[in-house]
């Protein structure tokens, strides 16, 4: 019998990827998948696994603990890689009920069913773990030098990223109140396919294809350390094969870049790729605005830990993951205009609606 994994929030950015990941190279696993089809989730990204007989899609709530109990015991879950959360900055400092609920509580109800099928009914084996899927934000902001580390003192600047330690938090208590076999792993920022366009990379390839404003916060001098997802996705599979349960991980792409130089770059891609804008430069778009609350100045993750221990390495440097995901969006133009129109939360309505 396959051992299965839940994935939570498996139609979001980085789920969707893993999902495809884990289908291409996995064939000792069952992969069911449980997102709550928020704005976030496009079941669409997935259509054409949907039949893969080593998937199965759940829409439901990770708040919802009879939903979650229920799910342990009908699949026989051993493995859980939580991705399943509000990640947007900019929505939780005008909304940030919602990261409490889904990113606090949500983490809760999925540890306390994993707690109770493996732990109290005794149905975990030493194959069972629970990784926790996190960012690099939860450390705060650093200065022109240094790196977080894992041992880097918490210091989360927004509702997102308290939310976020909050859940760390909770995580790492389970395993020190129950012996839960957890993992953490803690990010830099993720770029590539299926991303929502309202992340930075996909936002400024969509307007400057159609020539709209491109917004920078402040005087685009914050840095972060850019991740392919392809890499990050490579590196949750080998925590959770081999690394230590209890520890947290570091995951980061070794690629710090400005957001100026981000939107730069991508403007000068797209201008070599499909040509001028009304022959003019897509960097004259570029345009500076009121800098976010709380911006934090700089990211960027020491990832010794998980190449000393793992050996896991990025493949991909940030000019060859910003050009395939580049190629990703303009091959793929459909995707992104079925999330800017909404159509795209019509899928599950006509695909599951008559039962299937």
């Amino acid at each position: 019998m396959k051992k299965t994994i839940l994935v939570t929030g498996g139609c979001g950015f980085i789920g969707v990827n893993f999902v495809r990941f884990l289908l291409e190279t996995r064939n000792d696993l069952q992969v069911l998948n449980l997102d709550k089809l928020t704005y976030a989730g496009n079941l669409q990204s997935l259509a054409d696994v949907e039949d893969h007989p080593r998937y199965t899609f759940v829409r439901g709530d990770i708040c919802d603990s009879a939903l979650i109990e229920n799910l342990f015991e009908q699949h026989n879950i051993q493995a859980v890689v939580h991705f399943a959360a509000e990640s947007h900055v900019d929505r939780s400092i005008t909304g940030p009920d919602a990261f409490v609920q889904t990113n606090v509580f949500g983490t809760f109800t999925l540890l306390e069913g994993a707690k109770k099928y493996w732990l109290d009914q005794g149905k975990g084996n030493n194959e069972s773990r629970f990784l926790h899927v996190s960012t690099d934000e939860v450390y705060g902001s650093l200065g022109t030098t240094g790196y977080f580390t894992e041992e880097t003192p918490y210091d989360p600047r927004s509702p997102y990223s308290a939310s976020k330690a909050s859940s760390d938090h909770f995580v790492r208590a389970y395993f020190h109140t129950y012996g839960l076999p957890i993992l953490i792993t803690n990010c830099s920022n993720n770029y590539g396919p299926y991303q929502f366009p309202e992340k930075l990379i996909p936002l400024v390839l969509n307007n400057a294809l159609v020539g709209k404003p491109l917004p920078v916060y402040g005087d685009g001098g914050n840095v972060r350390d850019w991740l392919y997802v392809r890499d990050h996705c490579e590196a949750i599979l080998q925590v959770l094969d081999q690394g230590r349960s209890g520890k947290s991980y570091n995951i980061g792409g070794h690629n710090e870049k400005t957001n100026l130089e981000v939107v730069e770059k991508l403007c000068d891609m797209i201008d070599t790729k499909v040509g001028l804008l009304n022959n003019k430069p897509r960097r004259e778009l570029i345009t500076f605005v009121k800098d976010r609350l709380g911006h934090d100045r700089r990211y960027a993750i020491d990832a010794g830990k998980i190449d000393q221990e793992l050996g896991w390495l990025p493949k991909f440097t940030f000019e060859q993951g910003i050009e395939k995901t580049v190629d990703w969006y303009l091959q793929n133009r459909q995707w992104s205009e079925s999330v800017m129109d909404g159509s795209y939360q019509q899928y599950y309505a006509t695909m599951y609606g008559k039962g299937k």
